[in-house]
């Protein structure tokens, strides 16, 4: 089990073993091609050549033209509640070896190993589960692409853009409904479809929201009104969530905590590994203040990391001021990055 990002609970994570890593490997590579000849334009998640940075750019892109009426969705435990019978019978419409099917079933009936409360090893699973995809499997997120698929698809076939004034973005489970004026309509369409599907939208998650008046969360960054600061003036884009920046935070404490005594062009290394990364990701919209937060936070963290390193009295800011530690002591410093967004970027 592995914990959520958005802290609501844990998440089982189903490692295959290294035979079937191969096997699994094996069957992708002749899949992909496949079925990505069926996906739909606005599926983003787990394809070549897309990521989720591609799907942030689409949100932002039709926010901007005015389809600011939002559902918000979140499907609940959507990996976990894929019908096999229903899935297994999408991937038959474009798959006829019965060897493959088979091992497809195998696979999504295969038994899992965990720990109980107590800490001893039970099975879980196996020939008697009749939903879900095991995740950390090689295979896995093509198979929830493929059964995700069937929604955007019956979306585009029933000319729902068109009812609805509206556009669908999608990236695996996580998708908004992006409309002018018709998001309640269609988020009573979406739940009854998602029915008929065997999923459930979570209903505690899933909300309508004005993007010009209030913000939402998708894929790390925040959709919605935003301040010019040089004077006042509101405008429509989008810019690292505060959730993504608690995370990253998070991240540079438990690097520098006390009791790291790598040395310090290692954690140097290490830090700008991972500040290049975040900001690769966050290439897009509005990211200037975000950036600004986050060079903050790290040089306090790394002041005091090197301070106690050196045995320095108090603070350390005098040895180890800012132009210090972003000039010689090697530090990357996001503010200071060009605003060119990289030409591909994944979550």
């Amino acid at each position: 089990m592995i914990p959520k990002p958005n802290g609501g609970g844990e998440r089982a994570l189903g490692i295959p073993t290294i035979r079937d890593r191969v096997i699994q490997t094996a069957a992708k590579l002749v899949l992909e091609p496949i079925f990505e000849a069926d996906f739909e334009d606005n599926a983003f998640g787990y394809r070549p050549a897309r990521g989720a940075v591609d799907a942030v750019k689409e949100v932002n892109r039709h926010i901007c033209r005015g389809y600011t009426d939002v559902v918000d969705a979140d499907l609940s435990k959507y990996f976990d509640s894929i019908p096999h019978c229903d899935l297994i019978k999408s991937v038959a419409r474009r798959i006829v070896d019965r060897h493959v099917l088979r091992l497809i079933k195998l696979w999504l009936k295969a038994p899992i190993e965990e720990p109980d409360g107590e800490g001893t090893r039970r099975i879980v699973g196996g020939k008697s589960n009749t939903r879900g995809t095991p995740q950390g499997g090689v295979v896995s997120p093509l198979l929830a692409n493929i059964y995700m698929n069937r929604f955007l698809k019956h979306w585009r076939l029933t000319e729902r853009g068109e009812a609805f004034r509206a556009h669908v973005v999608a990236y695996a489970d996580d998708f908004v409904i992006l409309s002018r004026g018709r998001a309640a309509e269609a988020l009573a369409w979406t739940k009854a479809v998602m029915t008929r599907l065997g999923l459930t939208l979570n209903e505690a998650k899933t909300s309508l929201k004005d993007a010009r008046q209030e913000r939402f969360d998708f894929l790390g960054y925040s959709f919605g009104p935003h301040c010019y600061k040089g004077n006042g003036k509101w405008y429509l884009s989008a810019s690292p969530s505060k959730k993504s920046m608690q995370r990253f935070k998070t991240k540079v404490g438990n690097l520098l905590v006390p009791g790291n005594n790598d040395p310090w062009p290692e954690v140097c290394d290490t830090l700008n590994k991972s500040l290049l990364g975040w900001s690769n990701y966050f290439c897009h919209g509005t990211r200037r203040s975000a950036f600004r937060a986050v060079d903050r936070y790290v040089y306090e963290r790394v002041r005091d990391f090197l301070a106690r390193r050196h045995k320095v009295a108090g603070r350390g800011t005098r040895r180890f001021s800012f132009d210090v530690v972003y000039g010689e002591r090697g530090l990357l410093r996001l503010e200071r990055l060009p605003l060119t967004a990289p030409s591909c970027a994944s979550r």
